[in-house]
């Protein structure tokens, strides 16, 4: 059993992830096998993602004065919380995976940037593409803009030396 001091060192790290993670995603996880969980955990690590198991109790405590307080009704039964500081879409995407694998894992809710999503659209958030992804497509349109005026300043410089050969070998035939 934890101390009252403990409770509360315990709400204030929880606060302080709370505050500092705009992206969450709040997961039922009832009958989740413990081998299952820790590879859960491994490649939530792996991405840059947090994940802990919470006590409904001290989170709703901690959720008070954070984004994650529109969603603190949802801190009931068994209840585990991923967290993202930077990119909702791949803690969807890892989460999604798990959601599909596992009949016993479940999305309660969640926030992207601030705003409180239902957990339903956690894997429509799944399908999007990641920021890089969207990072290299930006890139791709931009250079892509940059090739083709390239190619057509060298065609012009190219088509121009044709036509001055064209015109040496004319006169050259002329005499």
């Amino acid at each position: 059993m934890k101390t009252r001091t403990q409770k509360e060192q315990e709400i204030e790290i929880l606060r302080k992830e709370f505050q500092e993670s705009p992206n969450a995603v709040l997961v039922g996880f009832k009958g989740l096998k413990v081998g299952d969980d820790e590879r859960l955990r491994r490649e939530l690590r792996q991405a840059n993602l947090s994940y802990r198991v919470v006590k409904n109790t001290l989170a709703i405590r901690a959720a008070k004065g954070t984004p994650m307080e529109q969603v603190d009704s949802n801190f009931t039964g068994a209840t585990a919380v991923a967290l993202s500081k930077n990119d909702p879409v791949t803690l969807a995407k890892v989460l999604s995976k798990w959601g599909k694998d596992s009949a016993v894992f479940s999305f309660k809710a969640g926030l992207v940037e601030g705003r409180a999503i239902q957990g339903k659209d956690v894997e429509a958030i799944s399908n999007l593409p990641t920021k890089e992804e969207l990072i290299s497509k930006v890139m791709f349109v931009v250079n892509s803009g940059a090739q083709r005026l390239a190619v057509v300043t060298g065609a012009v410089a190219r088509n121009l030396a044709v036509v001055v050969d064209q015109i040496r070998a004319q006169k050259e035939a002329q005499g």
